[in-house]
């Protein structure tokens, strides 16, 4: 039997953006079905491989996208949603792999799933890309998505509290209006690829938010003071409201959480 170690790390670095896509649901789907041993006999990389475009730039250095009405400005849109899902299948696949053997077999379950269901959601975005003409890559994107994983690289809390607590925490404020948006110019197909991956997300990030208290427990922390601390020590940018309470409760995500370290 191959372990899930060897299979996660193949993954990651699978540089093609579909061969990418096929394999996190092929560990997902062998982990589900038993073919995979619960053996960690091989490190995560420090870097997922990444095809040669988009052409990764520094946040900074990112063009604006132009008026959203306009054609350049509705792909830029999409094309900026499809990285952020891309990057987010190696966060999830790191998340298995990296911490699995210390957190159990239901932590990977849970994070093999979430990588599953953002190849899911690349997938859509990039045939949406296509269905205007463009395609994946054909834009710059933003260099720093991988950074919070590497930094946290040390510690399953401190992933946790800013992965899927905080960064993907985000998405279930945003997207709603995007969401809305893209619907009143017209576009009721993306908007229903919208309102899929904010489903899946309010998943995602409950299931950090389950795991996180698991941690917290485990260390006797209340977990709403050990996640602040860690976002003060990890996330360079603020929390900024207006918040989204409704889906962050869902997700396990109280109002006490983030009082205090929204800016």
């Amino acid at each position: 039997m191959n372990s899930l170690a060897a299979a996660i790390r193949a993954a990651l670095l699978t540089a093609d953006p579909r061969a990418k896509c096929f394999a996190a649901r092929d560990v997902a789907r062998r982990w589900r079905l038993g073919k995979l041993g619960f053996v960690f006999d091989t490190a995560m990389p420090d870097e997922p491989a990444r095809p040669d475009r988009p052409e990764l730039l520094p946040p900074r250095d990112m063009p604006k996208r132009g008026k959203f009405g306009s054609p350049r400005g509705q792909i830029a849109l999409w094309h900026s949603l499809a990285h952020i899902e891309f990057v987010a299948i190696d966060l999830a696949l790191d998340m298995a792999g990296r911490f699995g053997e210390q957190m159990g077999e239901q932590f990977v379950s849970d994070f093999l799933w979430v990588a599953a269901d953002e190849a899911m959601h690349f997938a859509l975005l990039a045939r949406k890309l296509e269905s205007m003409g463009s395609h994946y890559g054909a834009l710059p994107a933003h260099g720093g998505l991988w950074q919070a994983a590497h930094e946290t690289r040390h510690d399953v809390a401190a992933r946790l509290a800013i992965v899927p607590m905080v960064l993907e925490a985000r998405g279930l404020d945003v997207t709603p209006a995007t969401r809305d948006r893209v619907r009143g110019a017209g576009d009721e197909h993306g908007a229903r690829i919208l309102e899929r991956i904010l489903d899946d997300e309010i998943r995602h990030v409950a299931f950090g938010s389950k795991h996180f208290m698991q941690v917290a427990r485990s260390r006797a922390a209340n977990p709403q003071d050990l996640w602040k601390c860690l976002v003060r020590e990890h996330f360079r940018g603020g929390l900024k409201p207006p918040f989204n309470d409704s889906a962050r409760l869902a997700a396990g995500l109280s109002r006490e959480f983030y009082e205090g370290v929204a800016s």
